[in-house]
């Protein structure tokens, strides 16, 4: 059975959520978001470890998350999202020699189900251009001029919009993130890095249920989809004891 390390990037300030609270540190329903995007992936046979790696003068971590992970291990990220997850591809690459596949999960991403992570396994492990949770743009795309004003309208037709996690081949992933921090712009997210050394991952159908904290806002959808979540799976539960 193919094994994977999932990497989980919480090294950001959390510019655009604003306050001094931490998106991934925020609470929905009684626990941190990062707690949240952390469970299924912790969950799923196929994930031999997880790393998070976190700001150098993280002082939350330790209090709220490692007393319910002791398991999980931690490194220290960079100045970007792309060092982040460079440092971290690193060291599961020192303590697990044989690694082969890492999972990249936002640590604000907490509405994951497992049905869209087993979806993600299923079709990227048998790919090995890596693929992506994804989902087709529906909104009308409008490009901005100056002043914000419209300066046309974008087709949206084959525009998807990317999610995590993200699955890729440990190696060529390391390749890509140091190539591109090397020669242009930091990579947006972990795709955007081995599309510019060649790549074409796979996108795999996601939610739109699967959201990324941003603003404060989105705290409380987070709490709807959850909620709603745990309804579906007590009412799966209920019915399949019923079967029994």
């Amino acid at each position: 059975m193919t094994k994977v390390h999932a990497l989980i990037p919480a090294a950001g300030l959390s510019v655009r959520f604003g306050g001094t609270t931490l998106k991934q540190y925020a609470h929905v329903l009684g626990k941190p978001v990062m707690a949240h995007s952390m469970n299924v992936v912790i969950g799923h046979p196929l994930i031999a470890s997880v790393t998070v790696a976190l700001a150098q003068d993280d002082g939350i971590y330790d209090e709220l998350i490692r007393p319910h992970y002791p398991h999980v291990h931690t490194i220290t990220g960079g100045d970007s999202r792309a060092r982040s997850v460079l440092n971290g591809l690193k060291s599961i690459r020192c303590r697990h020699s044989d690694s082969r596949w890492v999972l990249v999960h936002d640590a604000a991403r907490p509405c994951l189900t497992s049905d869209a992570l087993d979806r993600l396994l299923q079709r990227g492990l048998e790919f090995n251009q890596g693929a992506v949770l994804a989902v087709p743009v529906s909104d009308t795309l409008k490009r901005e001029g100056e002043d914000q004003q419209i300066e046309c309208t974008v087709d949206r037709t084959g525009l998807w919009a990317a999610q995590t996690p993200q699955l890729f081949p440990i190696d060529e992933l390391m390749m890509g993130l140091e190539s591109a921090m090397n020669f242009g712009p930091q990579p947006t997210d972990e795709a955007e890095a081995m599309e510019r050394s060649g790549g074409k991952p796979l996108l795999v159908p996601g939610s739109g249920s699967n959201i990324k904290i941003t603003c404060p806002e989105d705290l409380i959808l987070a709490e709807f989809i959850l909620t709603q979540q745990k309804k579906r799976a007590e009412r799966q539960e209920r019915s399949n004891d019923r079967q029994v």
